[in-house]
């Protein structure tokens, strides 16, 4: 499974069934004994692979997207369960999107009945194919230009499509104060950051430089963005940036955190750490940053979750999986967070979502 956009591919990871560093207990044995931050952690799908699970409003239900088979999802559909009465490893959850082509990012709107998602179901209803092994080692995620965004009610029905641009479109969330959504897009011919009202209209661009900017969110008051970037430099790096692109796919290996104002304004780079750092979202105070990154690994993996303070002071490593965990999540009270891990799989590939209390 290839989380373009939001995400990374895990269908690569490896596991790491060692539980050397665990607490000892049924529920403790997913947790770590070095993650201090988490409390009564659960484990919430049991198969498949799952990710960039995000909250509603109300803290009562949980959208994320999933490849699983058994759930009729060949590659990445859209589905959404309550918490209280989430039953997934012998209940499926309800599917929202459409069951054709391939979707990613989904989101809760205002009121949480309905929520926004990018589909590529409007130009084929199959899967699309993913990227095939490179010859040159590159590891790539598609962009797939067929990506359109979308909102349907929770019944799955679509309302309304948002955009209608040739080129990708994906990546949409929205803000807390209820006004915007902000989300990527390849219409300039580069993966730049736009900002929209909930009904599509009044589209702005906010990033401006060339590389890959996506995977944003708001800050707690509505004001900020805080995001993943690629800044490629030199000629070769620009060379292949752009002829990656042309083919809709983007090498994310070298990725940044970023914030900026909503309108693109007082842009700054948080981290300088080297590597894959992404999936960023704000702490419920909106003075931290939660992300992934795998810039402490001797190679690909493992990603872990780290927080910074948004002016790149304070590093701290949250998680300490050996192989990975990213698309974390507060919710809307800051008390919980949702995010996707490969701890203790025994399928070896896959990704399960996973919530705990968070202990500051």
């Amino acid at each position: 499974m290839i989380y373009e956009g939001c995400s990374s591919n895990g269908n690569e990871l490896k596991n790491n069934n060692s539980n050397s560093f665990l607490d000892s207990g049924k529920v403790s044995m997913l947790k770590y004994t070095q993650e201090k931050h988490f409390k009564n952690i659960r484990q919430l799908t049991f198969g498949g692979d799952n990710a960039e699970a995000y909250w509603s409003n109300d803290g009562k239900k949980l959208v994320f997207q999933a490849r699983n088979e058994k759930w009729g999802a060949k590659c990445d559909q859209i589905f959404y369960f309550e918490l209280a009465n989430a039953h997934l490893d012998s209940i499926p959850p309800k599917m929202i999107s459409t069951g054709m082509g391939r979707t990613t990012c989904s989101y809760f709107l205002p009121g949480d009945t309905t929520i926004l998602y990018a589909s590529t179901h409007l130009k084929d209803k199959e899967c699309p194919p993913a990227p095939e092994h490179r010859k040159d080692g590159k590891y790539v995620w598609p962009v797939y230009s067929s990506f359109d965004i979308f909102v349907a009610d929770l019944n799955g029905k679509i309302i309304k499509q948002l955009t209608n641009t040739p080129g990708y479109d994906a990546e949409g969330t929205v803000s807390p104060k209820g006004d915007k959504i902000v989300f990527t897009s390849s219409r300039s011919g580069d993966l730049e950051l736009y900002t929209m009202n909930l009904d599509g209209s009044n589209v702005k661009q906010i990033t401006h430089e060339l590389g890959y900017d996506g995977g944003a969110f708001f800050s707690p008051d509505g004001k900020k963005l805080v995001f993943r970037a690629s800044r490629p430099k030199t000629d070769e790096e620009i060379k292949t940036y752009k002829e990656l692109l042309a083919q809709d796919l983007v090498m994310p290996t070298q990725m940044e955190i970023f914030t900026c104002n909503v309108d693109g304004s007082d842009l700054k780079q948080v981290t300088h750490l080297g590597g894959a750092n992404w999936a960023p979202f704000y702490s419920h105070d909106g003075k931290r940053i939660i992300f992934s990154s795998n810039y402490a690994s001797k190679g690909s993996y493992p990603f872990n979750l780290y927080m910074i303070n948004v002016d790149g002071t304070r590093l701290e490593q949250i998680t300490f999986d050996g192989s990975f965990d990213a698309f974390p999540m507060f919710s809307p009270n800051g008390k919980q967070l949702v995010f996707s891990s490969n701890r203790l799989n025994k399928e070896k590939h896959g990704i399960n979502l996973f919530l705990a209390d968070w202990v500051d």
